[in-house]
């Protein structure tokens, strides 16, 4: 009955506990109003049988009844409808520059290096719900994946079939991963525009040098977030492709260009992460995340239904018939 209903005044529920005192009143003063008269025999009356001594006592429970739904009435019960309207005030737009050459199949990381990071870059897309996100491949060469897009499904079907392949030139061309993401974003309108860099080697190709696709980045306003990925030391790597396509894995030094990605962080207001394990690699994304908030104003409309008149109108009717039996119907009787 009071399903979705909220009581404003709940300390008038105090006042039901005058109910009961009031029943066992009425009861103790009509056992004292009650005279008896003791004869021997009923023989020389005339006896009738009526309804209306049984019912007597219903006009008193019409008046508890009545009084019942005062109280409730006194403790204003509504019903509240809230709507909620959200509004973006600040948004920010990001690209995620992968590298995806064979080193980042190294088995460091579970099962590699590679699918570790979309597992984590995947929740780190569904926790973005307000900002757009592109993504960017890099090894030898780098080329977009997706533009900056607001549709989180085209993103993670994107990061989905992101693999290791034998199209883009080997190597990792840092300079070039980053350079594609600053053209992605240099002519985003959003107030923040961000770049997420990984990386598991070194600079060793493409014809753009990282520090001048660092210097566009400051000059676009873009800030850069650099994460190292790999184990400190040896790591289980890919060496070579057998005969049946699969790679043959010896274990290798892990070469992570730390020093030029603390300089990319640092010229373009970023900071730099390195992974070395899965948790690790998670706790990274969930920093950026507390570093890069979107801003979001909400706004709540509230619109009370007062559910008091309904109980004091019944109770008015209530005490209305109580009224008129007493002084028709009951009058011989009351």
């Amino acid at each position: 009955m009071f399903q979705g209903i909220e009581f404003v005044n709940k300390e008038f529920f105090w006042l039901l506990l005058a109910l009961p005192i009031a029943v066992l009143w009425y009861v103790l003063k009509h056992q004292k109003q009650t005279a008896e008269l003791k004869i021997s025999s009923l023989k020389g009356f005339k006896v009738t049988s009526s309804w209306l001594p049984k019912f007597r006592h219903a006009l008193f429970a019409l008046r508890i009844l009545a009084i019942g739904l005062l109280i409730v009435a006194l403790a204003r019960p509504q019903s509240v409808d809230v709507s909620t309207k959200t509004k973006t005030t600040r948004g920010i737009d990001i690209v995620m520059a992968i590298d995806v050459s064979a080193s980042m199949l190294a088995k460091d990381l579970s099962p590699n290096r590679l699918e570790a990071l979309k597992k984590v870059a995947a929740e780190f897309i569904k926790g973005r719900p307000n900002d757009r996100i592109g993504l960017v491949e890099y090894a030898g060469e780098s080329y977009t994946k997706t533009p900056i897009t607001s549709d989180k499904g085209i993103v993670l079907r994107s990061l989905k079939s992101i693999r290791y392949n034998t199209i883009i030139e080997g190597g990792t061309a840092i300079g070039m991963g980053l350079a594609t993401a600053v053209n992605r974003l240099k002519d985003s309108k959003a107030t923040s525009k961000v770049i997420i860099l990984l990386t598991d080697g070194v600079n060793n190709s493409g014809f753009i040098d990282p520090k001048i696709a660092s210097e566009l980045a400051v000059e676009y306003g873009i800030k850069t977030y650099t994460i190292g990925l790999g184990t400190n030391g040896m790591a289980l790597t890919p060496v070579a492709i057998l005969q049946n396509g699969n790679f043959q894995y010896a274990r290798a030094q892990v070469e992570i260009d730390e020093e030029l990605l603390k300089e990319i962080a640092s010229a373009t207001g970023g900071k730099y992460f390195r992974a070395t394990n899965n948790k690790k690699l998670e706790e990274i994304y969930d920093e950026i995340n507390k570093l890069e908030k979107t801003e979001i104003e909400e706004f709540k409309f509230y619109n009370y239904d007062e559910k008091y008149r309904s109980l004091v109108l019944l109770a008015g009717l209530l005490l209305l018939i109580e009224l008129l039996l007493r002084f028709t119907v009951f009058r011989s009787f009351v």
